[in-house]
Protein backbone atom coordinates (compact mmCIF):
# COMPACT_ATOMS: atom_id res chain seq x y z
CA UNK A 1 0.00 0.00 0.00
CA UNK A 2 0.85 3.72 -1.00
CA UNK A 3 1.13 6.04 2.00
CA UNK A 4 1.24 10.17 1.84
CA UNK A 5 2.17 12.55 4.08
CA UNK A 6 1.56 16.30 4.70
CA UNK A 7 2.12 19.19 6.86
CA UNK A 8 -0.87 21.41 7.36
CA UNK A 9 0.24 24.80 6.44
CA UNK A 10 -3.03 26.97 8.02
CA UNK A 11 -6.26 26.19 9.62
CA UNK A 12 -9.04 24.11 7.37
CA UNK A 13 -11.34 21.09 7.75
CA UNK A 14 -9.47 17.83 7.48
CA UNK A 15 -11.73 16.71 4.27
CA UNK A 16 -11.37 20.45 2.07
CA UNK A 17 -7.83 20.02 2.99
CA UNK A 18 -7.27 16.34 1.38
CA UNK A 19 -9.54 17.39 -1.14
CA UNK A 20 -7.36 19.92 -2.25
CA UNK A 21 -4.12 18.17 -2.13
CA UNK A 22 -5.03 14.70 -3.17
CA UNK A 23 -7.03 16.56 -6.35
CA UNK A 24 -10.36 14.42 -5.87
CA UNK A 25 -13.95 14.97 -4.30
CA UNK A 26 -14.83 15.45 -0.18
CA UNK A 27 -17.05 12.05 -1.30
CA UNK A 28 -13.77 10.16 -2.13
CA UNK A 29 -12.18 11.21 1.29
CA UNK A 30 -15.27 10.73 3.47
CA UNK A 31 -14.65 7.07 2.29
CA UNK A 32 -11.06 7.15 3.11
CA UNK A 33 -11.06 8.70 6.44
CA UNK A 34 -14.45 6.05 7.36
CA UNK A 35 -11.94 3.60 6.48
CA UNK A 36 -9.51 4.58 9.29
CA UNK A 37 -6.91 5.38 6.08
CA UNK A 38 -6.24 8.85 7.60
CA UNK A 39 -4.38 9.50 10.74
CA UNK A 40 -3.26 13.03 12.22
CA UNK A 41 -0.65 13.83 14.27
CA UNK A 42 -0.13 9.26 14.08
CA UNK A 43 -3.72 9.23 15.35
CA UNK A 44 -6.63 7.47 13.15
CA UNK A 45 -9.34 10.17 12.78
CA UNK A 46 -12.79 9.13 11.37
CA UNK A 47 -14.10 12.89 11.21
CA UNK A 48 -14.01 13.90 8.22
CA UNK A 49 -14.69 17.66 9.43
CA UNK A 50 -11.86 17.61 12.23
CA UNK A 51 -10.55 20.68 12.15
CA UNK A 52 -6.83 20.73 11.53
CA UNK A 53 -4.51 23.34 12.53
CA UNK A 54 -0.80 24.80 11.41
CA UNK A 55 2.37 21.81 11.56
CA UNK A 56 -0.57 19.39 12.33
CA UNK A 57 0.61 15.84 10.36
CA UNK A 58 -1.51 14.33 8.17
CA UNK A 59 -0.91 10.55 6.33
CA UNK A 60 -2.84 8.91 3.99
CA UNK A 61 -2.62 5.25 3.12
CA UNK A 62 -3.91 4.26 -0.22
CA UNK A 63 -5.98 1.01 -0.47
CA UNK A 64 -6.03 -1.00 -3.14
CA UNK A 65 -8.81 -1.64 -5.10
CA UNK A 66 -10.12 -5.33 -4.89
CA UNK A 67 -12.35 -5.96 -8.14
CA UNK A 68 -15.28 -7.91 -7.25
CA UNK A 69 -16.50 -10.53 -9.44
CA UNK A 70 -18.21 -10.47 -12.60
CA UNK A 71 -21.93 -12.27 -13.13
CA UNK A 72 -22.17 -13.36 -17.07
CA UNK A 73 -23.92 -10.60 -18.76
CA UNK A 74 -26.80 -11.73 -20.71
CA UNK A 75 -28.87 -8.78 -21.24
CA UNK A 76 -28.12 -5.56 -23.59
CA UNK A 77 -28.79 -2.21 -23.58
CA UNK A 78 -29.09 0.92 -25.89
CA UNK A 79 -26.67 3.31 -26.59
CA UNK A 80 -28.35 6.81 -27.26
CA UNK A 81 -24.59 8.73 -26.87
CA UNK A 82 -21.51 8.11 -25.73
CA UNK A 83 -18.01 10.17 -26.27
CA UNK A 84 -14.84 10.19 -24.12
CA UNK A 85 -16.43 11.77 -20.96
CA UNK A 86 -20.02 10.37 -21.22
CA UNK A 87 -22.40 7.30 -21.78
CA UNK A 88 -26.20 7.92 -22.44
CA UNK A 89 -28.12 4.54 -22.10
CA UNK A 90 -31.66 3.76 -22.09
CA UNK A 91 -31.73 1.24 -19.21
CA UNK A 92 -34.44 -1.71 -19.92
CA UNK A 93 -36.65 -2.86 -17.32
CA UNK A 94 -35.83 -5.34 -15.13
CA UNK A 95 -32.19 -4.51 -15.12
CA UNK A 96 -30.89 -3.49 -11.47
CA UNK A 97 -28.38 -0.70 -11.66
CA UNK A 98 -26.07 -1.70 -8.12
CA UNK A 99 -24.83 -5.00 -7.28
CA UNK A 100 -25.97 -5.91 -3.51
CA UNK A 101 -25.94 -9.29 -1.53
CA UNK A 102 -29.72 -9.47 -2.46
CA UNK A 103 -29.02 -9.50 -6.34
CA UNK A 104 -28.06 -12.55 -7.91
CA UNK A 105 -28.90 -11.92 -11.74
CA UNK A 106 -26.08 -9.44 -13.68
CA UNK A 107 -26.09 -5.73 -13.23
CA UNK A 108 -25.78 -2.62 -14.90
CA UNK A 109 -22.35 -2.41 -13.17
CA UNK A 110 -21.56 -5.95 -15.12
CA UNK A 111 -22.89 -4.63 -18.12
CA UNK A 112 -20.47 -1.49 -17.78
CA UNK A 113 -17.52 -3.89 -16.76
CA UNK A 114 -17.69 -5.94 -20.17
CA UNK A 115 -17.87 -2.24 -21.98
CA UNK A 116 -14.11 -1.46 -19.51
CA UNK A 117 -15.90 1.35 -18.18
CA UNK A 118 -14.05 1.73 -14.49
CA UNK A 119 -13.33 5.11 -12.86
CA UNK A 120 -9.98 5.45 -10.76
CA UNK A 121 -10.45 5.61 -7.40
CA UNK A 122 -8.36 6.40 -4.28
CA UNK A 123 -10.59 4.88 -1.72
CA UNK A 124 -10.42 1.34 -2.29
CA UNK A 125 -13.90 1.11 -3.76
CA UNK A 126 -14.86 -0.01 -7.32
CA UNK A 127 -16.87 2.85 -9.09
CA UNK A 128 -18.07 2.30 -12.33
CA UNK A 129 -19.29 6.11 -13.42
CA UNK A 130 -23.47 5.37 -11.90
CA UNK A 131 -23.81 9.55 -11.48
CA UNK A 132 -27.82 8.57 -10.61
CA UNK A 133 -29.82 5.40 -10.56
CA UNK A 134 -33.71 4.02 -11.96
CA UNK A 135 -35.47 1.25 -9.77
CA UNK A 136 -35.10 -2.29 -11.35
CA UNK A 137 -38.86 -2.34 -12.91
CA UNK A 138 -38.59 1.55 -14.73
CA UNK A 139 -36.57 1.79 -17.76
CA UNK A 140 -35.28 4.71 -19.46
CA UNK A 141 -32.51 7.43 -19.48
CA UNK A 142 -29.21 7.13 -17.65
CA UNK A 143 -26.15 8.96 -18.17
CA UNK A 144 -22.91 7.32 -16.93
CA UNK A 145 -19.59 9.15 -16.51
CA UNK A 146 -16.58 7.85 -17.71
CA UNK A 147 -13.59 9.77 -16.52
CA UNK A 148 -13.66 11.28 -12.63
CA UNK A 149 -14.25 15.03 -13.50
CA UNK A 150 -16.75 14.01 -15.96
CA UNK A 151 -18.32 12.38 -12.50
CA UNK A 152 -17.75 14.80 -10.47
CA UNK A 153 -19.34 17.73 -13.01
CA UNK A 154 -22.53 15.45 -13.05
CA UNK A 155 -22.63 15.04 -9.53
CA UNK A 156 -22.76 18.50 -8.96
CA UNK A 157 -25.75 19.04 -11.78
CA UNK A 158 -27.81 16.42 -10.08
CA UNK A 159 -27.91 18.45 -6.66
CA UNK A 160 -28.10 21.78 -8.53
CA UNK A 161 -30.78 20.24 -10.35
CA UNK A 162 -29.61 21.43 -13.68
CA UNK A 163 -29.86 17.95 -14.79
CA UNK A 164 -32.69 15.86 -15.04
CA UNK A 165 -35.26 13.84 -16.67
CA UNK A 166 -38.99 13.95 -17.44
CA UNK A 167 -40.85 10.42 -17.03
CA UNK A 168 -44.05 8.92 -18.62
CA UNK A 169 -46.39 7.08 -16.46
CA UNK A 170 -49.81 5.47 -17.18
CA UNK A 171 -51.83 4.91 -14.26
CA UNK A 172 -54.98 3.68 -13.74
CA UNK A 173 -57.14 6.82 -13.26
CA UNK A 174 -56.91 9.88 -14.46
CA UNK A 175 -55.74 13.46 -12.71
CA UNK A 176 -57.91 15.99 -12.22
CA UNK A 177 -55.71 18.51 -13.35
CA UNK A 178 -51.68 19.22 -13.92
CA UNK A 179 -50.24 19.25 -9.65
CA UNK A 180 -47.34 19.80 -7.92
CA UNK A 181 -47.17 17.42 -4.89
CA UNK A 182 -45.10 18.57 -2.01
CA UNK A 183 -44.93 15.78 0.84
CA UNK A 184 -42.37 14.59 2.77
CA UNK A 185 -41.36 10.95 1.99
CA UNK A 186 -39.95 8.21 4.65
CA UNK A 187 -40.08 4.21 5.20
CA UNK A 188 -43.64 2.36 5.48
CA UNK A 189 -43.66 1.78 9.14
CA UNK A 190 -45.88 -1.57 8.00
CA UNK A 191 -43.89 -2.72 4.96
CA UNK A 192 -40.47 -2.00 5.04
CA UNK A 193 -40.24 -2.89 0.98
CA UNK A 194 -42.57 0.19 0.67
CA UNK A 195 -41.79 4.19 1.07
CA UNK A 196 -44.80 6.56 2.28
CA UNK A 197 -45.56 10.13 2.70
CA UNK A 198 -45.42 11.51 6.10
CA UNK A 199 -45.45 14.38 8.29
CA UNK A 200 -42.99 13.17 10.74
CA UNK A 201 -40.14 15.24 11.59
CA UNK A 202 -37.09 12.88 10.22
CA UNK A 203 -39.35 12.30 6.68
CA UNK A 204 -37.70 14.02 3.41
CA UNK A 205 -38.63 16.90 1.98
CA UNK A 206 -40.01 15.66 -2.06
CA UNK A 207 -41.48 17.57 -4.56
CA UNK A 208 -43.11 16.02 -7.70
CA UNK A 209 -44.61 17.68 -10.86
CA UNK A 210 -47.67 15.88 -12.90
CA UNK A 211 -49.01 16.71 -16.08
CA UNK A 212 -51.70 15.07 -18.10
CA UNK A 213 -50.66 13.74 -21.54
CA UNK A 214 -53.60 11.96 -23.08
CA UNK A 215 -56.49 10.05 -21.83
CA UNK A 216 -58.48 7.48 -23.24
CA UNK A 217 -61.63 7.76 -24.84
CA UNK A 218 -63.38 5.68 -22.21
CA UNK A 219 -61.25 7.19 -19.14
CA UNK A 220 -59.90 3.60 -17.88
CA UNK A 221 -56.20 5.02 -18.21
CA UNK A 222 -54.56 8.07 -18.53
CA UNK A 223 -50.81 8.72 -19.51
CA UNK A 224 -48.76 11.61 -17.64
CA UNK A 225 -45.88 13.01 -17.60
CA UNK A 226 -43.71 13.17 -13.99
CA UNK A 227 -40.78 15.52 -13.22
CA UNK A 228 -38.88 15.21 -9.91
CA UNK A 229 -37.52 18.25 -8.42
CA UNK A 230 -36.15 15.91 -5.51
CA UNK A 231 -34.91 11.85 -5.72
CA UNK A 232 -36.61 9.99 -3.32
CA UNK A 233 -36.71 6.32 -3.49
CA UNK A 234 -40.15 5.28 -5.28
CA UNK A 235 -40.92 9.16 -5.07
CA UNK A 236 -43.17 9.48 -8.33
CA UNK A 237 -45.52 5.95 -7.22
CA UNK A 238 -45.09 7.08 -3.10
CA UNK A 239 -47.00 10.66 -4.39
CA UNK A 240 -49.08 9.41 -6.78
CA UNK A 241 -50.79 6.85 -4.08
CA UNK A 242 -50.88 9.56 -2.06
CA UNK A 243 -53.78 10.63 -4.28
CA UNK A 244 -55.32 7.53 -5.08
CA UNK A 245 -53.68 7.20 -8.31
CA UNK A 246 -51.48 3.72 -8.84
CA UNK A 247 -48.95 3.10 -12.01
CA UNK A 248 -49.80 -0.03 -13.94
CA UNK A 249 -48.46 -2.57 -13.57
CA UNK A 250 -47.53 -1.34 -10.51
CA UNK A 251 -48.46 -4.17 -7.22
CA UNK A 252 -46.15 -2.62 -4.78
CA UNK A 253 -48.24 0.51 -4.77
CA UNK A 254 -51.67 -0.67 -4.90
CA UNK A 255 -53.13 -4.23 -6.30
CA UNK A 256 -53.05 -6.33 -8.79
CA UNK A 257 -56.23 -5.43 -10.98
CA UNK A 258 -58.17 -6.12 -14.21
CA UNK A 259 -56.73 -2.85 -15.92
CA UNK A 260 -53.32 -4.53 -15.63
CA UNK A 261 -52.37 -5.23 -19.05
CA UNK A 262 -48.64 -5.61 -18.84
CA UNK A 263 -46.52 -7.45 -16.50
CA UNK A 264 -43.74 -5.13 -15.07
CA UNK A 265 -44.64 -0.74 -14.15
CA UNK A 266 -45.32 1.49 -16.80
CA UNK A 267 -42.64 3.95 -16.01
CA UNK A 268 -39.94 5.26 -18.22
CA UNK A 269 -37.51 8.08 -17.90
CA UNK A 270 -38.58 9.63 -21.61
CA UNK A 271 -35.88 12.98 -21.36
CA UNK A 272 -32.78 12.92 -20.00
CA UNK A 273 -31.22 16.99 -20.02
CA UNK A 274 -27.56 18.11 -18.64
CA UNK A 275 -24.92 20.25 -19.47
CA UNK A 276 -21.29 18.25 -20.87
CA UNK A 277 -19.32 17.99 -17.88
CA UNK A 278 -16.22 19.50 -20.26
CA UNK A 279 -17.90 21.26 -23.42
CA UNK A 280 -20.39 23.10 -21.58
CA UNK A 281 -22.86 22.15 -24.31
CA UNK A 282 -26.41 21.98 -23.25
CA UNK A 283 -27.77 18.44 -24.51
CA UNK A 284 -30.91 16.67 -24.19
CA UNK A 285 -31.42 12.49 -25.03
CA UNK A 286 -34.82 10.87 -25.64
CA UNK A 287 -35.01 7.35 -24.53
CA UNK A 288 -37.29 5.37 -26.87
CA UNK A 289 -40.19 3.24 -25.29
CA UNK A 290 -39.41 0.23 -24.98
CA UNK A 291 -41.55 -2.28 -27.77
CA UNK A 292 -43.85 -3.57 -24.89
CA UNK A 293 -45.10 -0.12 -23.35
CA UNK A 294 -45.52 0.75 -27.20
CA UNK A 295 -47.59 -2.08 -27.56
CA UNK A 296 -49.97 -1.20 -24.45
CA UNK A 297 -50.26 2.27 -25.62
CA UNK A 298 -51.60 1.06 -29.36
CA UNK A 299 -53.90 -1.25 -27.69
CA UNK A 300 -55.45 1.31 -25.01
CA UNK A 301 -55.79 4.28 -27.31
CA UNK A 302 -57.22 4.31 -30.88
CA UNK A 303 -55.29 4.74 -34.23
CA UNK A 304 -55.63 8.20 -34.73
CA UNK A 305 -55.43 8.95 -30.91
CA UNK A 306 -52.26 6.41 -30.76
CA UNK A 307 -50.67 8.77 -34.03
CA UNK A 308 -51.38 12.09 -32.47
CA UNK A 309 -49.62 10.86 -29.58
CA UNK A 310 -46.49 9.23 -30.65
CA UNK A 311 -46.10 11.96 -33.72
CA UNK A 312 -47.08 15.40 -31.83
CA UNK A 313 -47.73 14.51 -27.62
CA UNK A 314 -44.32 12.89 -26.92
CA UNK A 315 -42.42 15.38 -28.61
CA UNK A 316 -40.29 16.95 -25.79
CA UNK A 317 -41.40 20.48 -26.01
CA UNK A 318 -44.81 19.41 -25.94
CA UNK A 319 -44.06 17.57 -22.62
CA UNK A 320 -42.47 20.27 -20.86
CA UNK A 321 -45.32 22.65 -22.19
CA UNK A 322 -47.48 20.66 -20.29
CA UNK A 323 -46.18 21.97 -17.05
CA UNK A 324 -46.82 25.86 -17.89
CA UNK A 325 -49.90 26.28 -16.06
CA UNK A 326 -48.34 25.76 -12.47
CA UNK A 327 -47.14 28.50 -10.77
CA UNK A 328 -44.29 26.57 -8.81
CA UNK A 329 -43.12 24.86 -11.79
CA UNK A 330 -42.88 28.49 -13.69
CA UNK A 331 -40.89 29.80 -10.43
CA UNK A 332 -38.40 27.15 -10.29
CA UNK A 333 -37.54 27.32 -14.13
CA UNK A 334 -37.25 30.97 -13.71
CA UNK A 335 -35.24 30.36 -10.69
CA UNK A 336 -32.93 27.72 -11.85
CA UNK A 337 -32.39 29.12 -15.86
CA UNK A 338 -34.07 26.35 -16.79
CA UNK A 339 -36.57 26.41 -19.63
CA UNK A 340 -37.15 22.85 -18.64
CA UNK A 341 -35.58 22.16 -15.37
Amino acid sequence: MQTQTFIVEQSDRLDSYLSIKLETSRNQITHLIKKSCVTVNDKPSIKPGLKLKPEDSITVTFPEVEPSTALEVDFDVEVLFEDDHILVINKPSGVTVHPAPSVKEATLVEWLKKRGISLSTISGEERHGIVHRLDKGTSGAMVIAKTNEAHEKLAEQLVDRTMGRFYLALIDQELKDNLIIDKAITRNQHNRLKMATSTHEKAKEAKTAFAKVMTTANGSHELIACKLFSGRTHQIRVHLESISRRIIGDHLYGFKSKKDIIERIFLHAYILYLTHPISGEKMEFIAPLPQDLQKVLDEIFTQDEYETLTNELLQSDTIRNAFNNLDDWLFYSAKTDQPYA
